[in-house]
């Protein structure tokens, strides 16, 4: 066996591996979330189901347990899709017309600005906790979904800033310079010649800011509200429940319940995401 093929067993069989250990916490929680008390008492973690048990994902999603605040996870699935679309479109816009103006628009303190938002890229969460808290109760937006939206949006602001900004000085000046010539805008040219272009870091920020948001712990437990509790919060409610007899295969099936989403986003638009990074990259 030559000394190409070796190497080649030796890389394949090294991303092997670490794809069954990355993969084994998932495999663990969708097997477990399909057995039932019994199985889980009688097998082990790794152990396949005797027969396919799906009363845990109901009982996940509409009513995992009585007691206070414990009303399984659709309320907080929903709050979580009421707080994440508007969240991720708004900043991603946001983002854009920013990277749009500080890198074709350019004005005096332009660069000066945008050093002190990337300063919200590095900036750690719970530094604004409280001044934020102030600010949403200013608004009278506190403990509501509106909030968590705003919150999201303004966090987000400068990573999806720096993204487009990026992206956007490598699109040729001469495009605009052109377009300003034949007498276009600031909004024409955005929409008729830059925006066209977008599509690559488009799909890179949506992705990006989706997975960010509906992640979210620190903020959603920090600002919602009794009805407005995000998914996370909610699965760290159900798993936290005090009980007589703990029920795994339920709390692995919340868990996997809360992950379908951002999982579903990497599996249908993954190759979008790495294209746009690919084009980042190249173009940066």
């Amino acid at each position: 066996m030559s000394a190409k093929a070796v190497s080649r067993i030796l890389i394949y069989g090294t991303l092997i591996v670490a794809a069954g250990l990355f993969l084994a916490p998932l495999y663990v929680m969708l097997v477990t979330s399909l057995k039932d008390a019994g199985q889980i008492r009688a097998g082990n973690l790794m152990s396949l189901p005797t027969a396919i048990n799906f009363e845990s994902w109901k009982l996940a999603w509409s009513s995992a347990c009585t007691g206070v605040d414990c009303r399984g996870l659709q309320p907080y699935f929903w709050n979580s899709v009421s707080m994440a679309v508007p969240a991720v479109l708004i900043s991603t816009a946001w983002g854009a017309v920013n990277g749009y103006v500080l890198s074709m628009w350019k004005f005096k303190g332009s660069e000066v600005l945008f050093g002190f938002m990337l300063f919200g890229v590095f900036m750690p969460y719970q530094v604004v906790l409280l001044p934020m808290s102030q600010v949403l109760g200013f608004l009278g937006l506190s403990s509501s979904v509106s909030g968590l939206v705003l919150v999201h949006c303004l966090a987000g602001m400068s990573t999806t800033t720096l993204f487009f900004r990026n992206y956007y000085t490598a699109i040729p000046r001469e495009l605009v310079n052109a377009a300003r010539m034949d007498g276009a805008g600031f909004w024409r040219i955005f929409y008729r010649i830059v925006l066209p272009m977008s599509t690559p870091i488009l799909m890179v920020t949506l992705i990006w800011q989706f997975t960010n948001i509906w992640n979210d712990f620190l903020f959603g437990v920090a600002f919602s509200g009794a009805d407005s509790k995000p998914v996370t919060v909610g699965l760290n409610n159900m798993a936290n429940t005090s009980s007589s007899v703990k029920s795994y295969n339920v709390d692995m099936a919340a868990a996997v319940i809360a992950g379908l989403p951002t999982m579903l986003v990497y599996v249908l638009a993954g190759q979008y995401f790495v294209k746009g990074l690919t084009a980042g990259a190249v173009k940066g």
